[in-house]
């Protein structure tokens, strides 16, 4: 028998941004229905950012073992158990699950249906034997792994990040299809634990980045045996279990024993029926206006599957512009200009706002570009992390972008996110009193850069110093 629910709010999808948007929503006095076909946590705790980053530092620990001697400590070769490496992955992934399960949101308060969800009209949801009848829904579908149809690719087991984590037979030579983010980081991963990895890019690896930057970056990973091959665009996978070929269009072919797709994501639309909701929709995702609104003024979309940048911190802040907008009426709009990003490859790469080329693009002579050597910090000397570069784009005074290359990029690149999002000048952050010695100090003397010419180089500068030593 159908059952019949009414409620304020509908959310579907249990990933990030959905689960924010519900745990929000219900502690604020709304009632909602959550609804999720899938495992709660969506991709980031289970297939992305979770288990990745667990398998980074397993990788991290390998590679240690074998770099240790500048600082006196003798390298040796790991003893790599790669199924014990992929436990620890899965145990991080347990630990934190009871935060994002079933239960604990039923606890809150949230009406769970574990189902997909299907549009039936504009107003209305059909899950499994349930029909949601709801003021308002949230599309928080997120996307998945996008595979080309490259020929024979259909009859050649291969992998995707939603299925690599389960493998526990660590692959001799692995072949990667993707040179972006997802790519490099589980290449240089699978490499420090111990396999042959070989990274095919149709492009540019790590395209979109500061191309600077991303030498660097490069430089590291190939220097420790990652082979990167770009401009390989793949046309045609051969082999079986335990031997791939692939090959590409320039006629080269590429042997290994295991074979994963990293070439981008899709969004999350096929069980929708949008149509029916009356809400427009393209290959790149849900349409939705500065407030996230759809073309259906009652259905909002937020995250991967609205386009744009597909990052579970973007389905966050997305999730608070929806609070503020459906819950309280407020007017909220999304902006990119101060969502940060980091690839986790050693060394890291941040982004905030503009690269270089783009503040250049858009505001040519007027834009500086201040730049500051890891190498000239104490923090990274000490602990040999000099590779490294932070480069900061200003307007009128004030940071419009900065990109950084090298060790804790991703943490170093959350200063300028603040600064970005609340409009502050260089002079906020040069006024920044950092502990010495610490790899923060590099934002410091980077903003110490812009000043230092106006200071050292300005003649009134030293008219007025000369005059006060006069008394």
């Amino acid at each position: 028998m159908t059952k019949h629910i009414k409620t304020d709010l509908c959310v579907i999808g249990g990933g990030s941004g959905g689960l924010s948007i519900a745990a929000g929503a219900v502690q604020m006095g709304a009632s909602v229905v959550l609804v999720e076909g899938g495992k709660m946590g969506g991709d980031c705790l289970n297939y992305g950012c979770v288990p990745s980053k667990a398998l980074i530092a397993a990788g991290k620990h390998a590679h240690a073992m074998t770099t240790g001697a500048p600082f006196g400590i003798t390298p040796v070769v790991p003893k790599v158990d790669y199924a014990a490496a992929k436990d620890h992955v899965a145990s991080v992934i347990a630990g934190i699950a009871p935060h994002d399960s079933v239960e604990r949101f039923q606890g809150l308060g949230v009406q769970v249906i574990e189902a997909y969800g299907t549009f039936i009209s504009e107003t209305e949801l059909q899950a499994g034997d349930t029909i949601i009848k709801a003021r308002r829904f949230v599309i928080a579908t997120g996307s998945s792994p996008f595979v080309p149809p490259i020929q024979g690719l259909d009859k050649v087991p291969y992998y995707t990040n939603e299925n690599i984590f389960d493998l526990r037979e660590q692959p001799k030579h692995l072949i990667v299809i993707g040179g972006g983010p997802i790519g490099m980081e589980l290449a240089q991963a699978h490499r420090r634990l111990g396999s042959d990895v070989t990274v095919l890019e149709g492009m540019t690896a790590l395209g979109k980045d500061d191309p600077e930057l991303a030498a660097i970056a490069l430089a590291r990973i190939r220097a420790e045996g990652v082979v990167i091959v770009e401009g390989a665009l793949a046309s045609e996978i051969k082999g079986k279990a335990g031997a791939v070929e692939v090959h590409t269009k320039d006629g080269a072919v590429y042997k290994g024993s295991h074979l994963l797709m990293a070439v981008g994501r899709k969004p999350n639309l096929d069980t929708l029926d949008l149509t029916a909701a009356g809400v427009a929709f393209d290959r790149s995702g849900v349409t939705v206006d500065a407030s996230l609104k759809t073309s259906n003024p009652k259905i909002y979309a937020i995250g991967d599957v609205a386009g744009g940048l597909q990052f579970t911190h973007m389905a966050n802040y997305h999730a608070g512009i929806v609070i503020r907008s459906a819950l309280f009426g407020l007017p909220s709009k999304a902006s990119t200009a101060h969502i940060p990003w980091a690839t986790y490859t050693d060394p890291e790469i941040a982004q905030v706002g503009l690269t270089e080329a783009q503040a250049r693009e858009q505001h040519s002579d007027a834009v500086e570009v201040v730049r500051f050597n890891f190498a000239e910090n104490d923090r990274a000397r000490a602990e040999l992390t000099t590779t490294g570069l932070i480069k900061v784009m200003v307007l009128k005074g004030r940071p419009i972008g900065a990109s950084i290359v090298g060790a804790q990029a991703g943490e170093l690149i959350q200063v300028w996110s603040l600064a970005i999002a609340n409009r502050l000048k260089m002079g906020a952050v040069a006024a920044m009193v950092s502990p010495y010695p610490t790899m923060g100090e590099i934002n410091k003397r980077a903003a110490g850069a812009y000043f230092g010419p106006r200071l050292f180089s300005n003649p009134w500068v030293k008219r007025v110093v000369r005059l006060v030593q006069k008394f």
